[in-house]
């Protein structure tokens, strides 16, 4: 008995000091140093020189899209740097770029093995105060790249800079189209596969790139142009949930007999307004009996930016849109770019090209 005593003593002291334990909170775990993230865009520095735009790609080209001595050109702003706005968030992500006084494209190509010759400049939104170049521009290079089309970024003029969206930014449009076709042929391009799609004041700028054309290459196409001769006509535009286009209001403007094909989309009745400048383009473009013309208004959806009933606001881009099919819209666009024939190889007849020699050849049924 006297030897069961001690043992019985430890026993007890061994529980007493498990429970202590068991009821002492653990020590906080010690919080560790995120990692810095790597390869953040940041724009160029200012020199004495036009400012020279940075890539905000890995690979991007580059190109500046008018001499640094054009007269159509603010030259006392030129040397300023452009402003980057990141995603909150989103280390590495621009969100938007300002300060634009240097309009460049920034070319991003697709291998041989995949490439259509297609490009696609892609013409981002923001109201002419910002310009959206992450949703509506940079994660379109990744997207286009897997059907082999390549992706132009444009980086227009604001209006917030002082720049008038209807003149100068639609200048940098067709400006635009005719470098990229001055570099086709380097590019591996089909230099009749270029086009472009704009976003919400991006379309405002697409939109008028289908009708002013010849207009500006008989304004600009003078001797020491480079670029004189060079086309400036789009062979597609797309309008992404669009501003309004030069048919505001039922306006009456000549449509020209080699108009080129354009896909429309956006929401219906939840982004009215924008919804009736798509459709007035749309009428316009089918009353001239413009081919191959179509347009997706979806019965869900609101404008990118927009307040949601659930909290929250709509997103834009290539979004999901939780799952509504307005977030499909860009799916859409490729069955229509392939029913034209542009996801063909370079160097084949595309039907839109077909359809518009065509109709350039015989009187419209009605006008």
């Amino acid at each position: 008995m006297q030897s069961v005593r001690p043992l019985l003593i430890v026993a007890l002291a061994t529980l007493l000091l498990s429970t202590v334990e068991a009821q002492t909170p653990a020590p906080a775990p010690r919080s560790v140093a995120a990692p810095t993230p790597q390869l953040i865009p940041s724009p160029g520095p200012a020199t004495d020189q036009p400012y020279a735009p940075q890539a905000i790609l890995p690979g991007g080209i580059v190109v500046p899209i008018f001499p640094p001595d054009s007269p159509l050109l603010n030259h006392t702003r030129i040397k300023e740097p452009e402003v980057y706005n990141m995603a909150g968030g989103v280390p590495g992500r621009i969100a938007s770029i300002v300060n634009i006084h240097n309009p460049s494209i920034e070319f991003h190509r697709v291998p041989a093995s995949l490439n259509t010759g297609a490009a696609v400049i892609v013409v981002a939104g923001g109201g002419h105060n910002t310009l959206n170049v992450g949703s509506e521009g940079a994660d379109f290079v990744p997207f286009f790249y897997n059907y082999g089309i390549n992706t132009v970024i444009l980086r227009y003029r604001l209006r917030r800079d002082g720049y008038d969206s209807q003149v100068d930014a639609v200048n940098d449009m067709l400006q635009a189209i005719k470098v990229v076709r001055a570099h086709a042929e380097n590019w591996g391009l089909d230099p009749k596969k270029i086009g472009g799609i704009g976003f919400s004041a991006g379309a405002e700028l697409t939109a008028p790139a289908a009708l002013e054309y010849s207009e500006f290459d008989r304004t600009h196409d003078v001797a020491g142009n480079p670029l004189a001769k060079v086309s400036s006509r789009p062979d597609f535009v797309g309008l992404i949930y669009p501003g309004p286009s030069p048919f505001r209001g039922g306006a009456s403007v000549s449509i020209p007999d080699d108009a080129p094909p354009a896909f429309i989309a956006g929401a219906g009745v939840g982004d009215a307004v924008h919804a009736i400048w798509a459709d007035e383009f749309f009428a316009a473009f089918l009353r001239a009996r413009i081919p191959n013309l179509e347009m997706h208004i979806y019965g869900n959806g609101r404008h990118p930016g927009d307040a949601l009933p659930e909290g929250g606001t709509m997103s834009g881009g290539l979004t999901d849109r939780n799952g509504i099919p307005f977030g499909t819209w860009q799916f859409r666009f490729i069955d229509w770019f392939r029913d034209l024939g542009f996801m063909q190889k370079p160097g084949v007849e595309t039907k839109a090209a077909h359809d518009v020699a065509a109709r350039v050849a015989h009187a419209p049924r009605s006008q």
